[in-house]
Protein backbone atom coordinates (compact mmCIF):
# COMPACT_ATOMS: atom_id res chain seq x y z
CA UNK A 1 0.00 0.00 0.00
CA UNK A 2 2.89 2.32 0.81
CA UNK A 3 4.44 1.62 -2.60
CA UNK A 4 1.17 2.45 -4.29
CA UNK A 5 0.91 5.63 -2.25
CA UNK A 6 4.44 6.65 -3.27
CA UNK A 7 3.59 5.96 -6.90
CA UNK A 8 0.57 8.21 -6.62
CA UNK A 9 2.69 10.98 -5.07
CA UNK A 10 5.38 10.65 -7.76
CA UNK A 11 2.75 10.61 -10.50
CA UNK A 12 1.20 13.74 -9.04
CA UNK A 13 4.61 15.44 -8.76
CA UNK A 14 5.56 14.42 -12.29
CA UNK A 15 2.29 15.82 -13.63
CA UNK A 16 2.89 19.04 -11.74
CA UNK A 17 6.37 19.40 -13.23
CA UNK A 18 5.06 18.74 -16.73
CA UNK A 19 2.28 21.29 -16.32
CA UNK A 20 4.74 23.88 -15.00
CA UNK A 21 7.12 23.24 -17.91
CA UNK A 22 4.25 23.49 -20.38
CA UNK A 23 3.15 26.81 -18.92
CA UNK A 24 6.71 28.16 -19.05
CA UNK A 25 7.12 27.13 -22.69
CA UNK A 26 3.69 28.50 -23.52
CA UNK A 27 4.61 31.80 -21.88
CA UNK A 28 7.87 31.93 -23.85
CA UNK A 29 5.99 31.26 -27.08
CA UNK A 30 3.53 34.03 -26.30
CA UNK A 31 6.43 36.39 -25.65
CA UNK A 32 8.09 35.40 -28.92
CA UNK A 33 4.82 35.81 -30.78
CA UNK A 34 4.22 39.27 -29.33
CA UNK A 35 7.80 40.31 -30.14
CA UNK A 36 7.87 42.72 -27.21
CA UNK A 37 11.00 43.64 -25.27
CA UNK A 38 10.76 42.80 -21.60
CA UNK A 39 12.73 45.70 -20.14
CA UNK A 40 14.19 45.97 -16.64
CA UNK A 41 14.43 49.66 -15.80
CA UNK A 42 16.75 50.74 -12.98
CA UNK A 43 16.23 53.95 -11.02
CA UNK A 44 17.34 55.35 -7.66
CA UNK A 45 14.67 56.60 -5.28
CA UNK A 46 14.89 58.32 -1.93
CA UNK A 47 14.60 56.00 1.05
CA UNK A 48 11.82 56.47 3.56
CA UNK A 49 14.36 56.92 6.36
CA UNK A 50 16.22 59.88 4.87
CA UNK A 51 15.83 62.40 2.10
CA UNK A 52 19.56 62.24 1.38
CA UNK A 53 19.98 58.53 0.70
CA UNK A 54 18.79 56.53 -2.28
CA UNK A 55 18.06 52.91 -2.99
CA UNK A 56 18.00 51.04 -6.29
CA UNK A 57 14.56 50.27 -7.64
CA UNK A 58 13.86 48.04 -10.62
CA UNK A 59 10.65 48.06 -12.60
CA UNK A 60 9.59 45.92 -15.54
CA UNK A 61 7.97 47.22 -18.72
CA UNK A 62 6.93 45.48 -21.93
CA UNK A 63 7.89 47.57 -24.96
CA UNK A 64 6.61 47.19 -28.49
CA UNK A 65 9.58 47.48 -30.90
CA UNK A 66 7.40 49.45 -33.31
CA UNK A 67 6.89 52.06 -30.58
CA UNK A 68 10.59 52.22 -29.72
CA UNK A 69 13.53 54.21 -31.10
CA UNK A 70 17.26 54.12 -30.42
CA UNK A 71 19.20 57.37 -30.73
CA UNK A 72 22.94 56.92 -31.29
CA UNK A 73 24.62 60.00 -29.84
CA UNK A 74 27.93 61.34 -31.17
CA UNK A 75 29.72 58.07 -31.87
CA UNK A 76 32.24 59.98 -33.96
CA UNK A 77 35.03 58.55 -36.11
CA UNK A 78 37.67 60.57 -34.21
CA UNK A 79 37.95 62.71 -31.08
CA UNK A 80 40.42 65.16 -29.55
CA UNK A 81 40.85 62.74 -26.61
CA UNK A 82 42.79 59.64 -27.68
CA UNK A 83 41.48 57.54 -24.78
CA UNK A 84 37.94 58.44 -25.80
CA UNK A 85 38.65 57.13 -29.31
CA UNK A 86 40.02 53.89 -27.84
CA UNK A 87 36.90 53.38 -25.73
CA UNK A 88 34.60 54.05 -28.70
CA UNK A 89 36.57 51.40 -30.60
CA UNK A 90 36.03 48.91 -27.77
CA UNK A 91 32.35 49.59 -27.38
CA UNK A 92 31.20 50.00 -30.99
CA UNK A 93 31.15 46.30 -32.06
CA UNK A 94 28.75 45.45 -29.23
CA UNK A 95 26.74 48.56 -29.97
CA UNK A 96 26.46 47.62 -33.64
CA UNK A 97 25.05 44.23 -32.60
CA UNK A 98 22.45 46.03 -30.48
CA UNK A 99 21.44 48.09 -33.52
CA UNK A 100 21.27 45.03 -35.79
CA UNK A 101 19.01 43.06 -33.46
CA UNK A 102 16.84 46.06 -32.58
CA UNK A 103 16.42 46.93 -36.25
CA UNK A 104 15.38 43.35 -37.06
CA UNK A 105 12.70 43.60 -34.40
CA UNK A 106 11.30 46.81 -35.89
CA UNK A 107 12.96 49.48 -33.75
CA UNK A 108 13.63 52.84 -35.40
CA UNK A 109 17.36 53.69 -35.41
CA UNK A 110 18.38 57.36 -35.47
CA UNK A 111 22.07 58.08 -35.98
CA UNK A 112 23.04 61.45 -34.51
CA UNK A 113 26.72 62.25 -35.05
CA UNK A 114 26.55 65.97 -34.30
CA UNK A 115 28.20 68.46 -36.69
CA UNK A 116 28.69 65.73 -39.30
CA UNK A 117 25.62 66.21 -41.49
CA UNK A 118 27.63 67.42 -44.50
CA UNK A 119 29.13 63.93 -44.80
CA UNK A 120 25.64 62.47 -45.20
CA UNK A 121 24.26 64.98 -47.71
CA UNK A 122 21.93 63.10 -50.07
CA UNK A 123 21.97 59.91 -47.98
CA UNK A 124 18.49 58.29 -47.79
CA UNK A 125 18.69 58.35 -43.99
CA UNK A 126 19.44 62.06 -44.01
CA UNK A 127 16.56 62.75 -46.38
CA UNK A 128 14.25 60.65 -44.23
CA UNK A 129 14.92 62.93 -41.28
CA UNK A 130 14.70 66.18 -43.24
CA UNK A 131 11.43 65.16 -44.91
CA UNK A 132 9.62 64.00 -41.78
CA UNK A 133 6.42 66.07 -41.40
CA UNK A 134 6.47 68.76 -38.74
CA UNK A 135 4.92 67.46 -35.54
CA UNK A 136 1.86 69.22 -34.17
CA UNK A 137 3.30 69.03 -30.66
CA UNK A 138 6.83 70.27 -31.41
CA UNK A 139 8.28 71.51 -28.07
CA UNK A 140 9.32 75.16 -28.18
CA UNK A 141 12.94 74.57 -27.14
CA UNK A 142 13.55 71.14 -28.66
CA UNK A 143 16.22 72.59 -30.94
CA UNK A 144 18.36 73.78 -28.02
CA UNK A 145 20.81 72.25 -25.57
CA UNK A 146 19.36 71.48 -22.16
CA UNK A 147 21.92 71.91 -19.38
CA UNK A 148 19.72 71.03 -16.41
CA UNK A 149 16.15 70.07 -15.57
CA UNK A 150 14.42 71.06 -12.31
CA UNK A 151 14.74 67.62 -10.72
CA UNK A 152 18.55 67.84 -10.87
CA UNK A 153 18.49 70.86 -8.57
CA UNK A 154 17.68 68.46 -5.73
CA UNK A 155 21.18 66.98 -5.88
CA UNK A 156 24.84 67.84 -6.40
CA UNK A 157 26.39 67.16 -9.79
CA UNK A 158 28.76 64.25 -9.04
CA UNK A 159 31.93 65.09 -11.02
CA UNK A 160 34.00 68.12 -11.98
CA UNK A 161 34.23 68.21 -15.78
CA UNK A 162 35.29 71.85 -16.03
CA UNK A 163 38.62 70.85 -17.61
CA UNK A 164 36.80 69.19 -20.53
CA UNK A 165 37.25 65.70 -19.17
CA UNK A 166 40.26 64.58 -21.20
CA UNK A 167 42.08 61.75 -19.45
CA UNK A 168 45.01 61.31 -21.83
CA UNK A 169 48.59 61.31 -20.63
CA UNK A 170 49.85 64.85 -21.51
CA UNK A 171 52.65 63.63 -23.80
CA UNK A 172 50.35 61.12 -25.47
CA UNK A 173 47.73 63.82 -25.93
CA UNK A 174 50.24 66.15 -27.55
CA UNK A 175 51.33 63.43 -29.95
CA UNK A 176 47.69 62.64 -30.76
CA UNK A 177 46.97 66.29 -31.57
CA UNK A 178 49.99 66.34 -33.87
CA UNK A 179 48.73 63.19 -35.61
CA UNK A 180 45.28 64.68 -36.15
CA UNK A 181 46.76 67.83 -37.61
CA UNK A 182 48.95 65.73 -39.88
CA UNK A 183 45.97 63.95 -41.43
CA UNK A 184 44.15 67.22 -42.03
CA UNK A 185 41.78 67.12 -39.07
CA UNK A 186 41.12 69.90 -36.57
CA UNK A 187 42.80 68.65 -33.37
CA UNK A 188 40.06 70.21 -31.25
CA UNK A 189 37.14 68.88 -33.33
CA UNK A 190 38.42 66.13 -35.65
CA UNK A 191 35.16 64.29 -36.27
CA UNK A 192 33.58 64.29 -39.75
CA UNK A 193 31.29 61.22 -39.61
CA UNK A 194 30.05 58.42 -37.39
CA UNK A 195 32.50 55.61 -36.62
CA UNK A 196 32.19 53.12 -39.47
CA UNK A 197 31.84 50.13 -37.14
CA UNK A 198 28.21 51.21 -36.72
CA UNK A 199 26.47 50.29 -39.94
CA UNK A 200 23.72 52.56 -41.22
CA UNK A 201 20.83 50.71 -42.82
CA UNK A 202 18.51 52.16 -45.46
CA UNK A 203 15.70 51.97 -42.88
CA UNK A 204 17.58 54.24 -40.46
CA UNK A 205 17.48 58.02 -40.11
CA UNK A 206 20.39 60.46 -39.77
CA UNK A 207 20.11 63.80 -38.00
CA UNK A 208 21.67 65.92 -35.27
CA UNK A 209 18.70 68.31 -35.15
CA UNK A 210 16.36 68.12 -32.16
CA UNK A 211 13.36 69.22 -34.20
CA UNK A 212 13.97 66.59 -36.86
CA UNK A 213 14.39 63.90 -34.20
CA UNK A 214 11.10 64.91 -32.59
CA UNK A 215 9.33 64.96 -35.96
CA UNK A 216 10.56 61.41 -36.64
CA UNK A 217 9.43 60.18 -33.25
CA UNK A 218 5.96 61.62 -33.71
CA UNK A 219 5.66 60.50 -37.32
CA UNK A 220 6.27 56.90 -36.25
CA UNK A 221 4.28 57.09 -32.99
CA UNK A 222 7.36 56.40 -30.86
CA UNK A 223 6.74 56.24 -27.12
CA UNK A 224 9.97 54.65 -25.88
CA UNK A 225 13.43 56.09 -26.55
CA UNK A 226 16.80 54.50 -25.78
CA UNK A 227 19.85 56.79 -25.76
CA UNK A 228 23.29 55.28 -26.20
CA UNK A 229 26.62 56.68 -27.27
CA UNK A 230 28.93 59.35 -25.90
CA UNK A 231 29.55 61.25 -23.79
CA UNK A 232 27.11 60.63 -20.97
CA UNK A 233 27.84 63.73 -18.92
CA UNK A 234 27.82 66.09 -21.89
CA UNK A 235 26.15 65.23 -25.19
CA UNK A 236 24.01 62.27 -24.12
CA UNK A 237 22.43 64.36 -21.38
CA UNK A 238 22.36 67.77 -22.96
CA UNK A 239 21.94 67.61 -26.74
CA UNK A 240 18.61 68.75 -28.24
CA UNK A 241 17.87 65.04 -28.76
CA UNK A 242 19.39 64.03 -25.41
CA UNK A 243 18.05 62.53 -22.22
CA UNK A 244 16.94 65.78 -20.59
CA UNK A 245 14.93 66.98 -23.59
CA UNK A 246 13.31 63.58 -24.10
CA UNK A 247 12.46 63.26 -20.39
CA UNK A 248 11.04 66.71 -19.85
CA UNK A 249 8.95 66.49 -23.02
CA UNK A 250 7.23 63.26 -22.05
CA UNK A 251 9.02 60.43 -23.83
CA UNK A 252 9.60 57.18 -21.94
CA UNK A 253 13.35 57.60 -22.25
CA UNK A 254 16.16 55.46 -20.83
CA UNK A 255 19.93 55.43 -20.99
CA UNK A 256 21.63 52.20 -22.05
CA UNK A 257 24.22 52.45 -19.31
CA UNK A 258 26.72 49.86 -20.58
CA UNK A 259 26.78 51.45 -24.05
CA UNK A 260 28.11 54.84 -23.02
CA UNK A 261 31.21 56.62 -21.72
CA UNK A 262 32.02 59.91 -20.01
CA UNK A 263 34.48 62.72 -20.49
CA UNK A 264 35.98 62.63 -17.00
CA UNK A 265 39.56 63.14 -15.86
CA UNK A 266 40.46 61.29 -12.64
CA UNK A 267 42.70 64.23 -11.69
CA UNK A 268 39.52 66.21 -11.04
CA UNK A 269 37.02 65.93 -8.15
CA UNK A 270 35.95 63.46 -6.79
CA UNK A 271 39.34 61.91 -7.76
CA UNK A 272 38.05 58.48 -8.70
CA UNK A 273 39.03 56.35 -11.69
CA UNK A 274 37.47 57.12 -15.05
CA UNK A 275 35.00 54.26 -14.94
CA UNK A 276 33.79 55.16 -11.47
CA UNK A 277 33.25 58.66 -12.82
CA UNK A 278 30.92 57.18 -15.43
CA UNK A 279 29.09 55.21 -12.73
CA UNK A 280 28.55 58.40 -10.72
CA UNK A 281 26.99 60.11 -13.73
CA UNK A 282 24.76 57.08 -14.34
CA UNK A 283 23.64 57.20 -10.70
CA UNK A 284 22.87 60.92 -11.07
CA UNK A 285 20.77 60.18 -14.14
CA UNK A 286 18.90 57.40 -12.36
CA UNK A 287 18.07 59.75 -9.49
CA UNK A 288 17.03 62.86 -11.36
CA UNK A 289 16.57 62.31 -15.12
CA UNK A 290 15.44 58.84 -16.19
CA UNK A 291 15.88 55.11 -15.74
CA UNK A 292 18.66 53.02 -17.28
CA UNK A 293 18.84 49.62 -19.00
CA UNK A 294 21.62 47.37 -20.33
CA UNK A 295 22.39 45.91 -23.75
CA UNK A 296 21.88 42.29 -22.69
CA UNK A 297 18.17 43.01 -22.31
CA UNK A 298 17.96 43.33 -26.10
CA UNK A 299 20.61 40.93 -27.37
CA UNK A 300 21.48 38.61 -24.48
CA UNK A 301 25.00 37.79 -23.41
CA UNK A 302 26.76 39.75 -20.69
CA UNK A 303 26.70 43.41 -19.76
CA UNK A 304 29.53 45.25 -21.54
CA UNK A 305 32.58 46.50 -19.59
CA UNK A 306 35.65 48.31 -20.89
CA UNK A 307 38.90 46.40 -20.57
CA UNK A 308 40.34 48.82 -18.01
CA UNK A 309 37.22 48.84 -15.86
CA UNK A 310 37.79 47.03 -12.53
CA UNK A 311 34.21 45.71 -12.84
CA UNK A 312 35.28 43.65 -15.86
CA UNK A 313 37.58 41.46 -13.75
Amino acid sequence: MEIKSNRIRWTSLSSSIMITAFLMIHSMCLHAASGNFEMKLRQRVKTAQSGNTYEVKQTHQSWSPQETAIIVCDMWDLHHCKNAVTRVGEMSPRMNQVLIEARKAGVMIIHSPSSCMDFYTGHPGRLKAKNAPKANNLPTDIGEWCHIIPAEEQGVYPIDQSDGGEDDDPEEHQAWAKYLDGIGRNPRAPWIRQVDTLKIDERDAITDDGKEVWNLLEQHAIKNVILLGVHTNMCVLGRPFGLRQMAKNGKNVVLMRDMTDTMYNPKMWPYVNHFRGTELIVEHIEKFVCATVTSDQLIGGSVFHFRGDPASK
